[in-house]
């Protein structure tokens, strides 16, 4: 019984120890799986940090490899190059290394092109490999070229074989961007290609040049410049007239005299008659197709000392880039290199000749050209800032863009301008616009145009087609050339001297009165005008001129000036009506000072009476006719005023055009 009671016991016992065995074993299992599941999250989060973290180093790893610099690139084109000038268009670098720039390939070889895409252009961009800055340059995307070629122009410590290479790489439109962009290292620029020994002298080139160009169909100074370089040559006289009526200045532009030299003088009156040949766009064709940039080029190596010479060469080269499909003609006959060179130069005069040329070279850059005649003050540089407005000068009778705007001469006898006047350490200016004026009232446009005016008709280089003198043709003329360079997309305030303003008051009301919108919004669009001496009612000169008629035979420009003469009062009652309608302020400044004419005669040239325009505000300064818009320091009433006036006018179409946005873009950033 013991015995039974026993087994039964143990067999209690093992029962009880298999469930807790089982139980055991079934918590055990409940804390692998729980383990387990744990260990997929854990191994799973480790996996992404593992796998993520390789994508970054294999990212980052990429962009130091495009930051790396490789002297390997283009190396069988280095170690293939025999001639120091190289055109783009005929590089001996293969198709498969041009793929490779355009596709953003740092390391690339002839044999093994890797085919992979650039990131983060700005920061490669701050990169000092000369093959990234390049391919930037050269991008597809405009922004990153522009991006790429401000970088390029801060490079200044590389050594020569580094310029030379990238100079033999650059394309046309990279050229030309490094040649405006203000601190580029000439370097940069491979000398022009070696002209071919001639046996002929440079005044016989022009003259087959010349003769090969159309006669027919063109106006009557062209024809006249022409027929007189080719028939009279040497016998031309090709000097500057000056004379009495010369309002103590210079004279006509261009006045200071030249060499002596017989050959040197004939050959300016070729390129005379070339520069107003060169002013018809078919005709710049025919230029290029018979060698004329060959020509010019050599005129600016033999004449390397008459800045009349280089002046006129870098006019001319100014008119054939206005036409669009002669640029690489332009950039392959080794102009962009000379032209970078003269905008550095510290003749005023050469360096906007150049500014305007390479301008109308950068199309990159901006769309509208300079015509003959219309000079770029401000910015003649690349320039990221914003151009809120534009001011527009103009010169008046005698006077020119390049020396009318001139900081008043120190040998002057009349250098008291106001009690308030002091001196100044500034260096002296041959154009305050340009130095004072754009750096106080910033994200302007400054323009200038130029033209040429006589005061009696025994003077003028052309004595043919005096109508088109008169002040309704030459307004006209005048504003259809401001008008192609985009004025009137932006808010203008106009700057005009004696007769300069009378052409200010014609373009404006005829653009008022235009049937077309896009002219007429030259009107609508000007926010200011400052006018100095402008002879609203006439001029006494002219009266004298009359009574002296047969004598003086008076220009067409000064008949016109004739006191209360029935055109001059219809012009300002309708130019008065137009600035009410429009409610545009008016800034006139007016001669107190009589001025010597000659024969120890003085009178006002322009008068209070005629200087007055008998609304707006106005200033008598006591200075000359010629002094009037030439201030003798930057604390001179004559620029103060001006200052502060057009820092009232920019700031209200900030208001009134940037925020509402009745600007373009284009008009805005960055295009001139």
């Amino acid at each position: 019984m013991q015995e039974g009671k026993g087994l039964k016991k143990l067999e209690n016992v093992g029962m009880n120890g298999a469930g807790l065995f089982r139980g055991l074993c079934t918590r055990i299992k409940a804390k692998r799986f729980r383990l387990k599941r744990r260990g997929k999250v854990v191994l799973l989060g480790v996996s992404s940090v593992i796998i993520s973290g390789a994508l970054f180093q294999k990212q980052l790893n990429s962009l130091f490899d495009n930051l790396q610099t490789t002297d390997d690139v283009f190396e069988a084109e280095r170690e293939n190059a025999r001639a120091l000038y190289i055109y783009a268009n005929n590089s001996k670098c293969s198709e498969d290394c041009k793929k490779s720039l355009s596709l953003g390939i740092d390391d690339c070889t002839c044999q093994d092109v890797k085919k992979k895409r650039v990131w983060f252009p700005w920061v490669q961009s701050h990169s000092h490999n000369r093959w990234t800055l390049l391919r930037l340059a050269q991008s597809n995307d405009h922004n990153v070229r522009l991006m790429g070629v401000e970088a390029l122009s801060k490079q200044t410590d590389w050594c020569d074989s580094d310029y030379l290479e990238i100079a033999q790489a650059c394309d046309a439109r990279t050229l030309i961007g490094l040649a405006r962009s203000p601190e580029t290292d000439l370097r940069f620029f491979l000398p022009p290609p070696k002209l071919p020994y001639v046996e002929e002298s440079l005044e016989d080139q022009f003259r087959k040049l010349l003769s090969a160009l159309p006669n027919e169909g063109i106006d009557k100074c062209t024809s006249y410049f022409t027929s007189t370089a080719l028939q009279e040559g040497k016998h031309a006289d090709a000097d500057d007239k000056g004379g009495l009526w010369c309002f103590g200045g210079n004279g006509l532009a261009f006045t200071q005299s030249l060499s002596s030299a017989p050959d040197e003088k004939v050959e300016q009156f070729c390129l005379q008659a070339l520069s107003s040949h060169s002013k018809i766009l078919s005709h710049c064709e025919q230029i290029v197709e018979h060698g004329g940039l060959q020509m010019l080029l050599r005129a600016s190596y033999e004449r390397s000392r008459s800045l009349k010479i280089q002046r006129i060469v870098a006019r001319i080269i100014g008119n054939i880039a206005v036409c669009p499909n002669l640029a690489e003609n332009i950039v392959q006959a080794g102009w962009v290199t000379i032209l970078a060179g003269w905008l550095r130069s510290n003749d005023f005069a050469l360096a906007s000749h150049a500014a305007r040329a390479l301008a109308n070279l950068d199309t990159d850059f901006g769309t509208k050209k300079y015509q003959p005649g219309v000079y770029l003050y401000h910015p003649q540089f690349r320039s990221s800032e914003p151009v809120y407005a534009d001011i527009v000068f103009v010169h008046g009778l005698l006077g020119g863009a390049f020396k009318t705007w001139r900081q008043q001469d120190t040998a002057s006898p009349n250098l008291m301008q106001t009690e308030s006047d002091t001196e100044s350490d500034d260096p002296y200016t041959h154009c305050w616009p340009k130095d004072w004026l754009a750096k106080d009232c910033p994200n302007i446009r400054v323009v200038a145009v130029d033209y040429t005016t006589y005061l009696s008709e025994w003077a003028p280089k052309c004595p043919y087609e005096a109508e088109r003198r008169s002040l309704s043709v030459r307004a006209a003329e005048m504003l259809e050339k401001l008008y192609k360079t985009g004025l009137g997309n932006r808010p203008i305030i106009w700057v005009g001297h004696s007769m300069g303003g009378l052409l200010i008051k014609q373009m404006l009301t005829s653009a008022y009165k235009s049937p077309y919108t896009d002219l007429r919004k030259v009107a609508t669009n000007t926010r200011g005008i400052a006018l100095y001496s402008a002879p609203h009612k006439g001029a006494p000169l002219a009266a004298y001129s009359q009574q002296a008629k047969l004598i003086l035979n008076p220009s067409v420009e000064v008949q016109e000036l004739c006191q209360d003469s029935e055109m001059l009062q219809r012009l300002h009652r309708d130019f008065k009506e137009m600035m009410f309608d429009l409610g545009v302020p008016l800034l006139s400044f007016g001669e107190k000072q009589s001025m010597d004419i000659g024969m120890n005669v003085k009178t006002l040239i322009v008068p209070k009476e005629s200087s007055d325009p008998g609304f707006g505000e106005y200033h008598a300064i006591d200075v000359n006719h010629l002094d009037i818009c030439k201030p003798k320091n930057k604390e001179s009433s004559l620029y103060k005023l001006l200052q502060g006036f057009v820092n009232d006018c920019v700031p209200q179409n900030l208001v009134e055009n940037i925020l509402e946005a009745n600007i373009p873009d284009e008009y805005v950033f960055p295009d001139l």
